[in-house]
């Protein structure tokens, strides 16, 4: 029989939302009527998983899917509505910023109130101490109070804490995030040496780098509902789709588990931008003379998605109405960082195509063609149809930042660019 450390059955998570606080009272003294002045919102819905020892656990979903309800059920925080929960072992959590900390004590202070909780006696605390400052590494801070700290500080200190009370889960929600490249190194790095103890570990993130690089298998849950548990590479894939707005519940049987490697057919009277996540409040100027009326992304099998990985086939297309004649447009595009950085694109002009004089009333779609050797990170999409009126420079038409751009990749590198660098070496 496998070793399972975490069993979760069948779990459910009501809440009752009220339209105002006086409804709650009223509900509360409705002894005989009975009167029901709320209405249910499920946030969990028959949710179940095993984790097994050793394993590296992780658990994706969009913004609001539930994913923290969840790891505060197992925790504890929470009690389910329905469902079982077995647990073997000490579990350490960093759930959210500032959980389990007094903001008035010094971070000594919190090291030890821990330890406390944890069951550590004075003497063992005073030998863990050491250890704890070195791996949050935040010098004399530590004898400050914690609400002095920068997030960053602070994400040292808890994580270093969780991680050196020797827990046999360690759940971790989003808390790396907030760290340097330096300190989320140090963190991976005691996440592989806890696996390597047979310890077990539950990863939550929006990160799909960490997630294929570190974890074995990934639950993937969307608006509090079971989608899939599976190899990380297949979850993604899926939930790829989710954020597109191109997954169909069925996939998650098997029945059709084939059909779900099938391309994703988009009505062509659909507008490829609605299944892509736009920014609300794009910046959107110019003189008028054309629109960019449709944007699509696409990988390599003609799936729309905003999420790629590392030098795998992207295609970005977008159509352009020309509310007036226009001589020799120019299409462009570029990637930026989340500092508004400018990291790589391209435009028509430099690529030498001249499309001439554009007929009023005209709908063109330009596509361009491209793999990305960046970094893993997400990136802000920018989009322009210009041209030159002698030597000025004319903008039609321009929707800056109006989508994102995640990559994706279980390598690590330097900088903006990955070189796709092969090594050799010679031993003498």
């Amino acid at each position: 029989m496998e070793d399972f450390v975490l069993e979760v059955k069948n779990v459910k998570k009501l809440y009752p939302l009220y339209n105002k606080p006086v409804d709650r009272l009223k509900e509360s003294f409705s002894f005989i009527r009975h009167k029901s002045y709320h209405r249910d919102f499920l946030a969990l819905n028959d949710i179940s998983f095993n984790v097994s020892k050793g394993e590296c656990f992780g658990i994706i979903g969009t913004n609001g899917s539930g994913k923290s309800t969840l790891l505060k059920i197992i925790t504890g925080v929470l009690n389910q509505t329905h469902g079982d929960v077995k647990v073997k072992g000490k579990i350490s959590a960093l759930l959210e910023l500032g959980a389990g900390f007094n903001m008035d004590y010094t971070g000594i202070e919190n090291i030890r109130m821990n330890c406390m909780v944890y069951g550590y006696t004075k003497e063992e605390t005073n030998d863990l101490i050491p250890k704890i400052c070195e791996f949050a590494d935040i010098g004399d801070f530590v004898y400050q109070p914690v609400k002095s700290y920068s997030s960053g500080m602070f994400a040292r200190l808890a994580f270093a804490v969780a991680i050196n009370v020797d827990p046999d889960i360690l759940i971790v929600d989003e808390a790396l995030s907030v760290g340097d490249i330096f300190f989320q190194a140090k963190c991976y790095k005691k996440f592989e040496e806890f696996k390597s103890l047979g310890k077990t570990i539950l990863f939550v993130t929006h990160d799909m780098t960490s997630v294929l690089k570190y974890c074995d298998r990934v639950l993937l849950i969307n608006r509090g509902e079971f989608v899939k548990i599976g190899k990380p590479n297949e979850v993604v894939d899926i939930f790829k789709k989710i954020l597109a707005d191109s997954y169909n519940k069925e996939e998650k049987t098997e029945e059709v588990k084939e059909e779900a490697k099938e391309e994703v057919k988009v009505d062509i009277n659909d507008l490829w931008k609605n299944h892509l996540p736009l920014n609300p409040t794009p910046n959107i100027y110019g003189n008028g003379k054309v629109d960019i009326i449709d944007i699509g992304l696409f990988n390599e099998k003609n799936e729309i998605t905003n999420t790629f990985e590392r030098f795998k086939p992207c295609k970005l297309s977008f159509k352009v109405r020309f509310n007036e004649e226009v001589k020799n447009p120019i299409f462009a595009f570029t990637l930026k960082n989340r500092k508004g950085q400018e990291i790589c694109g391209t435009n028509t002009w430099y690529e030498n195509i001249d499309f001439g004089t554009v007929d009023k009333n005209s709908i063109i779609t330009v596509s361009f063609s491209f793999t990305l050797p960046l970094s893993s990170d997400q990136y802000l999409l920018d989009l322009g149809v210009t041209r030159f009126e002698q030597e000025n420079l004319e903008v039609m038409c321009r929707n800056y930042e109006i989508t994102t751009v995640d990559v994706i990749s279980p390598r690590e590198n330097i900088g903006f660019l990955d070189l796709g660098c092969k090594i050799d070496y010679i031993r003498e």
